[in-house]
């Protein structure tokens, strides 16, 4: 398989990445044919992916418009997986031009693509770094640099933390990133779950088993499950909802069936 000259020397693009196939879903062109493969098996269980990973998207850019409208311009995208139209920091900067954004993310594609994508632009940062291990996260030169942390900070966790396993303590981590930000600070999250998906769970499991089998599995959680990261944080109206239902832009019904896959919320800290 020919390297593009995108891919970082010390990837191994014989194996599939998420943020690769998330790239993939939705359009974009950072992917290999490992990625689309992948993709595409999961698609022949759960044709609507793309759709939800569009819906992720739409959330995301109404979350940010909201926090800075809440007054808050500083922004810790954990996760953050390959740049595509419509990032954290441009949809920030049309609200606040002066929005600060760190991106993070463990996957060399997704962190050596965003460092190009951000060269020279002073108000944003990359950190190469894992959810899982928030103190490397907030000791970082990059969060030192542009996070003040005696200002309020929304924290991104948008389609991260169904793939990190239950003994991985990924409730440990969001409480200890919870506990690391000031007074007024915002989580920003969405989940993938079994409720919602307009077709059985049984169906629905053959996807999970393709991320199962290259090394990635998705957590399917609970409402309830999901919910449990919101501890410490006061619900933002209306709540923990499928995608579309959080303060949507247009009408719902219009969104398609599968944009209602998984759940979306808002906490903020008093």
């Amino acid at each position: 398989m020919e390297r593009p000259a995108w891919a970082p020397r010390n990837i191994d693009i014989s194996v599939p990445s998420v943020s690769r196939i998330y790239d993939y879903y939705l359009g974009g062109s950072y992917n290999f044919e490992v990625d689309r493969e992948a993709a595409r098996k999961a698609m022949e269980f759960m044709p609507g992916l793309p759709k939800i990973m569009q819906a992720n998207r739409a959330f995301m850019r109404r979350a940010v418009r909201f926090a800075v409208g809440e007054g808050v311009t500083q922004f810790l995208d954990i996760g953050s997986g390959i740049p595509t139209f419509g990032n954290v920091h441009e949809v920030a900067r049309a609200a606040d031009p002066g929005a600060r954004v760190v991106y993070v993310d463990h996957d060399p594609v997704a962190v050596a693509h965003s460092e190009a994508v951000l060269a020279g632009d002073e108000g944003t940062g990359v950190v190469a770094a894992d959810l899982r291990k928030p103190q490397e996260i907030l000791a970082s030169s990059e969060v030192e640099r542009l996070i003040d942390l005696n200002r309020p900070v929304a924290l991104l966790l948008v389609a991260i933390l169904h793939f990190v396993e239950d003994e991985d303590d990924p409730y440990g981590a969001v409480a200890e990133l919870r506990d690391a930000l000031p007074p007024g600070s915002m989580l920003v999250l969405t989940h993938a779950s079994y409720e919602g998906i307009p077709l059985s769970e049984e169906r629905a499991k053959g996807t999970v088993d393709v991320y199962e089998g290259i090394r990635n599995p998705l957590i399917m959680r609970s409402r309830d499950g999901i919910a449990r990261f919101f501890e410490g944080y006061d619900m933002v109206e209306p709540g923990l909802v499928p995608m579309p239902l959080w303060r949507p832009d247009t009408a719902p019904e219009d969104d398609d069936r599968w944009a209602f896959s998984g759940f979306a919320g808002v906490g903020r800290t008093a």
